[in-house]
């Protein structure tokens, strides 16, 4: 296997009281290979849209929205994370906290 899809559903149970999960649903991707791979991005429930957050061959690139179904190139040796659009807003805003921490020499 040269590339690799995992989907973190935000709606599975924290705990084992039987109530739906409300964290954010986050599909990462990586591609082992060295040539680019098209990698369909999923459907999920209660979405409509892939929000992308990081990839590591755009690192500076403000990444759109992707539609269900919708071919995502994922360059050779990379890795990339999305997330359902329900929850976007809030994780970029942390993911940018977190990436501007590591820029910062100690």
């Amino acid at each position: 296997m040269r590339c690799f899809g995992m989907l973190l559903d935000g709606r599975a149970q924290e705990t084992g009281v039987k109530r739906r999960g409300s964290d954010a649903t986050l599909l990462l991707v990586y591609n082992a290979h060295f040539d680019v791979v098209n990698f369909t991005l999923p459907m999920v429930p209660d979405g409509t849209s892939w929000m992308g957050l990081i990839d590591t061959n755009q690192a500076e690139a403000q990444l759109p929205a992707f539609s269900f179904g919708e071919n995502y190139p994922v360059a050779g040796r990379s890795f990339g994370l999305a997330a359902g659009d329900s929850m976007t807003r809030r994780l970029r805003y942390g993911m940018g906290s977190i990436l501007d921490a590591t820029e910062t020499p100690l």
